[in-house]
């Protein structure tokens, strides 16, 4: 496996155990046929949460000190067409995609290859009935390539003013009564924060930062790393999509991380293109579209006030060992 590769796997099983640390258990990795310990690894990764989660599944059934809840997990709305009409906040997080990057596409395109393949075989039946209620397995994709397979409740709903079917489709999370993740998770998050406060600014902050503030502020950290490539939506629109004000956006994102939005953005944008600099052969227009700049010129620029040297010197240094 390629050096650049290994590292996009590690970093999605980094990303799978930092989830798992929340109390997210409903991810999985796309597994291949390859024979490496990384590809191991992911195995041992996959069955160690399908195991976490049967466990809290049943636990709601027994323990006398919780109650099974269900939980929507993601709920999306159809046309006729197929395409997604709606689709609520924390499927956007799930599959860390932007609202405005899952309406108006087809459903098909939020699906791996094998479920996608399933979906458009059902989908040129179920457009011929009147009415429908049924359930189907489905493998979700992030964009961080990371697996989320689900049993879907699709239900046909058809409208009495003009005749027109739309779909619903819900995903179902069941849980145990307690807030697993939250409660265990609320001190460490709280302490990650002191932590990470500047040490310029230590003063008592003007705005209380909840476990809710926060969570939400680090979800949206995670759409921006998820997107690089994309613009960003302006802060009010992005404070709306994740559940809060745009005040709060701001003052948060610089409290955790120590930096603005749009200066966190273009840092991690660098630091992507700085791994394609130095592990591909790719010519430097296509990674600046890949990271987001707008012109090879403008990324050359910022490039070079970054890391000292041009992407061309730069990769030329590290060819020769020299970096």
């Amino acid at each position: 496996m390629s050096p650049l590769r290994t590292e996009h796997r590690m970093q999605q099983i980094q990303h799978m155990l930092l989830e798992m640390a929340g109390g997210n258990f409903f991810y999985r990795l796309e597994t291949s046929d390859r024979n490496d310990n990384v590809e191991a690894l992911a195995i041992v990764l996959n069955m160690l949460a399908e195991e976490i989660q049967e466990s809290f599944y049943h636990q709601g059934y027994v323990s006398s000190k919780g109650t099974t809840e269900h939980l929507v997990q993601m709920c999306f709305l159809l046309d006729g067409e197929g395409l997604v009409q709606m689709a609520n906040q924390k499927a956007c997080t799930i599959l860390s995609k932007l609202h405005g990057h899952i309406v108006q596409k087809p459903f098909s395109e939020l699906l791996t290859e094998t479920s996608k393949t399933d979906w458009d075989q059902k989908w040129k039946s179920l457009r011929k009935k009147s009415f429908y209620d049924m359930t189907l397995p489905l493998s979700f994709m992030t964009n961080e390539n990371l697996v989320v397979p689900n049993r879907c409740h699709i239900t046909a709903i058809k409208s009495e003013r003009d005749g027109s079917h739309n779909i619903l489709i819900t995903v179902v999370h069941t849980t145990t009564g307690r807030t697993f993740g939250k409660e265990r998770n609320q001190t460490a998050i709280s302490s990650d924060l002191n932590n990470q406060i500047s040490h310029k600014n230590r003063t008592k902050p003007k705005v209380k930062l909840s476990y809710e503030d926060i969570r939400k502020i680090r979800e949206g950290r995670d759409m921006i790393l998820n997107n690089l490539q994309m613009d960003l939506p302006n802060l009010k629109d992005l404070a709306h999509q994740l559940g809060t004000n745009e005040f709060k956006l701001k003052y948060g994102f610089k409290e955790l991380y120590g930096t603005t939005v749009f200066k966190y953005l273009v840092q991690e944008r660098l630091r992507k293109a700085k791994t394609l600099v130095q592990y591909t052969q790719l010519n430097f227009k296509s990674i600046a579209k890949m990271v987001g700049f707008k012109s090879a010129p403008h990324f050359t620029r910022a490039f070079k006030e970054q890391f000292e040297h041009s992407p061309k010197i730069f990769r030329e240094k590290a060819d020769s060992g020299e970096l």
